[in-house]
C-alpha cells in the first residue's frame, strides 16, 4: 500500500497524518478551494481599492472644475467691471451701444462671414436705418478686454477720411462686439497678392498705388499728430487697410494700439506686438533704438514695398529660402536703375512714380528709428517730386551718420 505524508499548517497548529494515495484527490480539492477563496478575497480588496481611487479622482476633478468655474466667473466679472468703468469714464461721445440681441439682428444672426482676424470673426450686417455695416464678434472675450477697450478708445471718437469709423459696440457680460462702417472692396491684401491679374490690375497701377499710399500716410499722420493723444497702431499691414467704394484706403483694427501723450516720443512695451514681417527691429531688441511712433513708420514702409513689388516681405516657402533679403532686393533694383514694372508696360511717368514709392518706403524701413521720417515728412515726400528725394542708405544697416529727415 502506497502512503504519503502530508503536513497541514494553519492557525498555529501542525497536523501530520499518514494518508493513503486514494485520499489525495479529496485533499487537493480542499487546497484548491482554500486557494480560490484567497484569490477571491484579493480580488475584492483590489476592486475596493480601485473604487476608492476612482471615487477620489472624481471628487478631486469635481472640486477642481468647481474651483475653475468659480475663478473664471470672478475673473469675467472683474473684466466686465473693467470694461464698464472704462465706458463710464469715456464720456457721452462714444458710439451707440447695442444689446447682444440687437447685434444678432444687425448681423442677421451671423450668417454672412466676411473674414477672420486675430481677435474674432467679421460678419456682414445692416443697421435698422439700412446702412450696411461690418460686425466684429470678439471671440476671445474672456481675455483682458484690452482689444475691445483699445478699439473704442482709439477710433470711437476720431473721424478721418482714412480711418474706418466705429459706429457702435456691444458689451454684455463676456459677449462683446464692434460695429464698423462697411468696406465693400475688402482689404488691400486682396489686390497686392492676388493671383488673378484682372483683380490686381484694377488697383495696382502706379497712380492708384500712390493715392493709396498717400491716404494711408495721411491717416497715420492724423493718429500720430492730429489727435488729443498720440495713437500708435502697431499693426499696419495690407490686411488692416480696408477699401471703400472708391478704393480709398481706411486704416482698421486697432486692437494692438497704444495711446500716449502727444509730447511723449518713447513708449514702453512688455513684449513685441504686431505681425511678423511688419514689426520694427526695436520691438525685438532695444539695441536698435527706442519704441516710438517710428515703429509704425517701419510697418508702413514694408507695406509700400509690398505694393511696388507685388511680393510678400517674408515668405517661408522652400522656394524662397535662397532668395535675397526682400528690402535688399528692392534696394538693388532702385540703385541699379531697374524698373519696378510688375510685369506690365509702363510710361516713363509711371516708372518714376514706382521709383518714388520705393525710395520713400526704403527711408521708412531704416533699422535705426532716428533715421526714419515722421509721417508728416512721408506725406511731403509722396506729394513732392522724385527729383527732390535723396537715395537712402541701405535700410538693413544703421546709418547714424546720414542726415535725419
Amino acid at each position: 500500500m502506497n502512503t504519503t505524508i502530508i503536513q497541514l499548517h494553519g492557525h498555529g497548529c501542525t497536523c501530520r497524518k499518514l494518508l493513503k494515495k486514494q485520499d489525495l484527490p479529496a485533499i487537493t480539492d480542499v487546497i484548491f478551494q482554500l486557494s480560490a477563496a484567497a484569490v477571491q478575497g484579493s480580488r475584492v480588496k483590489v476592486i475596493a481599492a480601485t473604487s476608492s481611487v476612482a471615487a477620489f479622482v472624481v471628487l478631486l476633478s469635481t472640486a477642481a472644475t468647481a474651483l475653475y468655474l468659480s475663478l473664471r466667473k470672478r475673473y469675467n466679472e472683474e473684466i466686465h467691471l473693467k470694461v464698464e468703468m472704462f465706458l463710464k469714464t469715456y464720456g457721452t461721445s462714444k458710439p451707440t451701444r447695442y444689446t447682444f440681441s440687437e447685434v444678432k439682428k444687425i448681423a442677421r444672426r451671423f450668417k454672412v462671414k466676411l473674414g477672420q482676424g486675430g481677435f474674432g470673426s467679421v460678419y456682414r450686417g445692416e443697421l435698422p436705418n439700412g446702412v450696411p455695416v461690418a460686425v466684429k464678434l470678439l471671440e476671445n472675450s474672456e481675455g483682458e478686454g484690452d482689444e475691445f477697450i483699445n478699439e473704442v478708445a482709439t477710433i470711437g471718437r476720431i473721424h478721418h477720411a482714412n480711418i474706418v469709423r466705429l459706429l457702435g459696440f456691444c458689451s454684455e457680460g463676456t459677449r462683446r462686439a464692434l460695429i464698423y462702417e462697411y468696406m465693400p472692396n475688402d482689404s488691400l491684401e486682396k489686390y497686392i497678392f492676388s493671383h488673378d491679374s484682372n483683380t490686381s490690375q484694377k488697383l495696382l497701377v502706379p497712380n492708384k498705388m500712390l493715392d493709396i499710399a498717400l491716404g494711408i500716410a495721411r491717416g497715420m499722420e492724423y493718429l500720430h499728430q492730429g489727435c488729443n493723444q498720440r495713437i500708435l497702431h502697431f499693426d499696419i499691414k495690407p490686411n488692416n487697410i480696408l477699401l471703400d467704394y472708391n478704393f480709398s484706403p481706411k486704416i482698421s483694427d486697432f486692437g494692438l494700439a497704444k495711446l500716449c501723450a502727444r509730447e511723449q516720443s518713447i513708449v514702453t512695451l512688455t513684449a513685441a506686438r504686431g505681425t511678423m514681417g511688419y514689426i520694427a527691429p526695436e520691438l525685438y531688441s532695444r539695441n536698435f533704438g527706442e519704441i516710438s511712433y517710428k515703429s509704425d513708420v517701419y510697418s508702413f514702409g514694408m507695406l509700400v514695398l509690398e505694393m511696388v513689388s507685388g511680393k510678400r516681405n517674408s515668405d517661408t516657402s522652400v522656394e524662397s529660402q535662397n532668395e535675397v533679403y526682400f528690402p535688399e532686393w528692392i534696394y538693388e533694383q532702385v540703385t541699379t536703375g531697374h524698373d519696378l514694372a510688375l510685369g506690365r508696360e509702363m510710361t516713363q511717368e509711371e516708372k518714376a512714380t514706382m521709383r518714388q514709392l520705393a525710395i520713400v518706403a526704403l527711408w521708412c524701413i531704416q533699422w535705426n528709428p532716428k533715421n526714419r521720417p515722421s509721417m508728416t515728412k512721408v506725406v511731403n515726400m509722396l506729394t513732392g517730386t522724385l527729383q527732390s528725394l535723396q537715395m537712402p542708405p541701405k535700410p538693413f544697416f544703421s546709418a547714424n551718420s546720414h542726415p535725419k529727415l
